[in-house]
């Protein structure tokens, strides 16, 4: 077995590395291999005994070394072997263990579906716990986190490892508990917010989370990549009413609006306008007023209703449930039940569903994800696509990606792209599919990229027969049965996204039972209804089929009218005749497809890139910010200002009021105004960050200007932070009972609570101006093809 892993790793695993970096590799591989020779003895001995081993690894290991020691990776490769073994009746593979050293060398590691990573990641957790580190092993979800960590407990206890899991529900206490543990499952979300809600504790004994020291992370590429710009919230109760009579007004004129005639939509479906006569008609609805002229409450109102109507989309990108609006989570296809629209757009939204806007919500600070994952001390991962991602996770995290082999070669089939001229006939030509292999009784995986077209399919296949499971946003709670079920004989499963569903599909259903007569049907089948943005959630659907070396197969239907193809590709340059069925041959076809979904990949990671210059300015900030709160927290830091800043104050009441209440006044002062300063310096950045484009204009580097305008805004909050303090320490009655926090009005939010603002779907107001100079090249490009066709086709008429 060692040596088929050494032969297949030599071309999988070292494929991509330099020379030194194949050397590193082949060294790591051997050490793994190695690990054979200690079997016999770690087996002969009792689960004592193979606890004292566990514990003799910790104490030849100390925190000052944050990765096993080359000679001790082949003993703790064994004792890994036959402690899953013991405890879980799990015996890792060889590409298992190799996979948790990588992690251990701080790598994101790439494995393919159904190879075992959680248990690879559970194995590199507890090698990090015995080098006497601590982890924080980072999911998708809840149910992912505890779904693991109630998994994996046996071993790390027979490992001498304690673990524990924080979910929604957690109380602080169970929280404070459960980051105690040496190993600690949770939502990558649900740290963030703890790290939010400490950051409002005026106590030393009220913060949660520790110190953030190693992360391994679940679907790297989906938090690392594509969650890495999203914002943590967390939001108080705020003394600003929305104008609801404003939204609802603007909701009702917006809704009489005719597309086409009263505004139009750019070809990526990014961006809306109104038209001449658009502003015209809205001017007279609102009582003849002059638009632009009128309130930017107003202007902006209509524009986000616009924008709400014409671009988002019910059951797509939302659903209503519960007599609420709920996003959609396009990365996962599940209800995104933590997430918001920011600037008014939720409510925009639920005034046009006719739903009650929801409260306003004053942001008091945030984060996002790749700041908070970057503040870890080390970093690794675990995913089936990391390698189209390794650019990104080298840009943003200084991080490597390495490619582990499956433990048995993929015999899955990957059908190149069947491409077709319209929708409805792509549409037509996927049910006939579903329709032929069902027949056969194989089981169908169906890829679909929203709820809409999820639903539509299903009604499709069951006006002809066919029952299906629909696994999408309006049921996701259910998704582990449908998932574990997919494989089953006849089985036909539709799923509006399947990365990070956690769930293997097994030929034959759970049991297995019928797998034999799965398997020479030729396994599962996958369908995928269109691309989606990333090729690598393409691949994450793809990987479903030919788990661990069952035979399956895979295809993408395809149209020219498909929305990527519309906002990223030329559909006009494909110049091919449709066969009978509509369907386009030729590599030049499916190069075209191919090239939209590059640029739709490209344009995301500028995106990204460019969210990410402008937040490592604000992260900078914060975590001066982050030195300073520490310091007020946990020493007589506010004392010490304070007594130098108002000394005459400071020893007045030094001399009536003891010196540990004058401490904590002190404290709680300046802690009130950092806090209180944050949240409007946050508000100032946005509005900052949204207006800084108009410097393109001017033919100004807008991220310079932001840097110029930024660093005197955070010398101006510090100073404001403590001359703040001095006036509310100079006026505030203080005496030994302490503060009067009423009288010196300083009360916090009687509520507060956290969400993730839903990246803006329509970007920020730079991005905007480039999609707009982009769409009016695109109209060029074609007005100048078109007149150059009119005028050949005027000479071929002359000629004849």
């Amino acid at each position: 077995m060692t040596m088929r892993l050494r032969d297949r790793s030599l071309d999988a695993f070292l494929r991509f590395l330099t020379r030194s970096e194949r050397a590193e590799a082949e060294r790591v591989v051997s050490l793994v291999a190695a690990a054979r020779t200690h079997a016999s003895r770690f087996a002969a001995l009792s689960d004592a005994e193979i606890g004292a081993e566990a514990a003799g690894f910790r104490r030849s290991s100390g925190p000052a070394c944050p990765v096993m020691r080359d000679d001790e990776i082949p003993r703790w490769c064994a004792l890994n072997v036959e402690a899953a073994q013991r405890s879980l009746g799990l015996r890792p593979f060889d590409v298992q263990l190799l996979a948790a050293v990588r992690m251990l060398r701080g790598d994101v590691i790439e494995m393919a579906t159904g190879e075992g990573k959680t248990l690879s990641g559970a194995l590199a957790a507890a090698g990090y716990v015995l080098a006497g580190r601590t982890v924080h092993v980072l999911s998708v979800n809840d149910y992912l986190a505890r779904r693991d960590a109630e998994w994996m407990e046996p071993m790390y206890r027979l490992l001498g490892v304690s673990v524990a899991w924080v979910g929604t529900g957690s109380s602080p206490g169970a929280r404070r508990s459960a980051y105690a543990a040496d190993v600690t499952y949770a939502a990558v979300s649900e740290v963030g917010f703890d790290v939010l809600r400490d950051r409002q504790c005026t106590r030393g004994a009220d913060l949660v989370s520790p110190r953030r020291d190693v992360a391994l992370v679940d679907e790297a590429d989906s938090v690392m990549v594509d969650e890495a710009r999203v914002p943590l919230v967390l939001a108080g109760s705020g003394s600003w009413t929305p104008e609801s009579d404003t939204t609802l007004q603007a909701a009702r004129v917006v809704d009489a609006l005719e597309s086409g005639r009263h505004f139009e939509i750019d070809g990526e479906s990014r961006s809306t306008w109104l038209t001449s006569l658009g502003e015209t008609f809205v001017e007279t609805q609102l009582g003849g007023v002059d638009l632009y002229g009128a309130d930017d409450r107003t202007a902006t109102a209509i524009n986000l209703a616009l924008h709400a109507r014409a671009l988002l989309h019910r059951d797509v990108h939302y659903v209503v449930r519960d007599e609420r609006v709920q996003l959609v989570d396009p990365g996962r296809g599940r209800i995104a039940t933590l997430q918001r629209w920011p600037d008014g757009l939720q409510e925009t939204v639920e005034a046009k569903e006719g739903i009650s806007a929801s409260e306003h919500t004053e942001i008091m600070d945030s984060i996002t994800v790749q700041g908070l994952l970057n503040r870890y001390r080390n970093l690794c991962g675990m995913t089936g696509t990391a390698r189209s991602a390794a650019e990104q996770l080298r840009t943003f995290y200084n991080g490597w990606v390495s490619i582990v082999p499956p433990n048995v070669p993929s015999r899955r089939e990957d059908e190149p792209d069947r491409v077709y001229a319209t929708l409805k006939t792509k549409n037509d030509a996927i049910v006939a599919e579903i329709e032929r292999a069902h027949a056969t009784a194989r089981p169908v995986l169906v890829g679909t990229l929203d709820v809409a077209e999820s639903e539509e399919l299903a009604e499709c296949l069951a006006d002809r027969g066919i029952d299906c499971a629909v696994l999408n946003a309006k049921n996701d709670a259910d998704e582990a049965g449908f998932i574990a079920r997919a494989g089953e004989l006849g089985a036909v499963t539709i799923s509006t996204q399947i990365a990070g569903r956690g769930t293997d599909i097994r030929l034959g259903g759970p049991d297995g039972r019928d797998r034999e007569v799965v398997a020479a049907l030729g396994g599962l089948y996958v369908i995928g209804t269109g691309h989606h943005p990333s090729s690598r959630l393409d691949d994450q659907l793809r990987g479903r089929a030919g788990r661990q070396g069952d035979p399956g197969s895979s295809v993408f239907f395809t149209s020219l009218e498909d929305k990527q193809m519309v906002g990223f590709g030329d559909p006009a340059s494909i110049d091919v005749e449709p066969d009978m069925d509509g369907r386009l041959q030729g590599m030049g076809v499916i190069r075209a497809i191919e090239h939209a979904q590059r640029v739709a990949e490209g344009a995301n990671l500028a995106i990204h890139a460019n969210t990410w210059r402008y937040s490592r300015v604000i992260e900078h900030q914060r975590g001066l910010v982050d030195e300073i709160r520490e310091q007020v927290l946990h020493q007589t830091e506010a004392s010490a200002v304070l007594a130098q800043r108002c000394p005459e104050r400071f020893q007045e009441l030094r001399e009536s009021v003891p010196a540990k209440v004058l401490d904590d006044a002190a404290r709680v002062i300046m802690l009130y105004h950092l806090d209180r300063r944050w949240a409007e310096h946050l508000a100032f950045l946005a509005d900052l960050r949204e207006s800084i484009h108009l410097n393109v204009l001017a033919g100004k580097d807008p991220l310079a200007e932001f840097n110029r305008t930024a660093g005197p805004a955070f010398q101006a909050y510090l100073d404001d932070v403590y001359d703040r303090s001095a006036s509310t320490f100079t006026g505030s009655a203080i005496t030994a009972d302490g503060l009067d926090m009423d009288a010196a009005d300083m009360n916090r939010p009687t509520s507060t609570w956290t969400y993730m603002v839903h990246d803006n779907p329509f970007g920020s107001a730079l991005d905007r101006i480039i999609r707009g100079l982009h769409t009016a090249h695109k109209r060029r490009v074609t007005a100048w093809r078109d007149a150059l066709s009119r005028i050949n086709a005027t000479l071929r008429h002359r000629r004849s």
